[in-house]
């Protein structure tokens, strides 16, 4: 998927968050988004995402060619951030039934091999309530990582995870990059040392309209 952005603009009351945005993100490329807490890095991820509307601008997405309606667009995308909830009445075999309804799993993968790429083969049937903070973000990256779409979008994907959950990030992310863009949201150079572009946020900030 690629995905040009042309002065995108957001505000929340008569604050913009960003500015004057024209950029294009490019098919089987890696992004990041850099910028401080509360900088709009989350806010830009959401509005690439359809979640958020923007103020001004445009949005348009492309896929082989053909322009994609923007209320299509979720079914090319996975999402995951630390905002993001999981249905925690479900067990683990419950939610991946649940999810690849929608989202199918990439490689042909099904939801054992999934679990196991995850490391999480003793808690199939452990309700999702009952993980722990680091497996919960584990489940998160598996299923965004690993459903079959052309656009990964990561915020704050190490959130959570101590040093063998980074270790874990950064390999299965690093094994599904190829022919797909890829965007991430970070202030953490762990989670982004992957990604040939980067895109500061601050350079969009403007002051408040009077």
């Amino acid at each position: 998927m690629q995905i040009n952005l042309s002065n995108l603009g957001k505000r929340y009351n008569y604050e913009w968050i960003f500015r004057n945005l024209t950029y294009t993100f490019e098919s089987g490329t890696s992004y990041a988004i850099l910028g401080h807490n509360g900088s709009g890095k989350s806010t830009l991820l959401t509005v690439v995402a359809g979640h958020n509307l923007y103020s001004e601008g445009e949005v348009v997405y492309t896929q082989d060619n053909k322009i994609v309606a923007p209320d299509d667009a979720y079914r090319h995308l996975s999402l995951t951030a630390p905002y993001l909830e999981l249905v925690e009445e479900f067990t683990l075999l419950e939610m991946l039934d649940f999810h690849t309804r929608f989202k199918p799993l990439r490689k042909n993968l099904s939801n054992p091999d999934l679990i196991d790429r995850m490391r999480l083969q003793r808690s199939k049937n452990k309700y999702v309530k009952d993980f722990s903070s680091g497996m919960k973000q584990r489940l998160k990256l598996g299923l965004a990582i690993y459903s079959d779409t052309s656009l990964l979008l990561l915020d704050e994907p190490t959130t959570n995870l101590d040093q063998e959950g980074v270790a874990w990030y950064q390999e299965h992310v690093d094994q599904n990059r190829e022919g797909r863009l890829i965007i991430v949201g970070s202030n953490i150079q762990h989670e982004y040392a992957f990604c040939q572009h980067h895109l500061r946020i601050s350079d969009y900030h403007t002051s408040p309209r009077k």
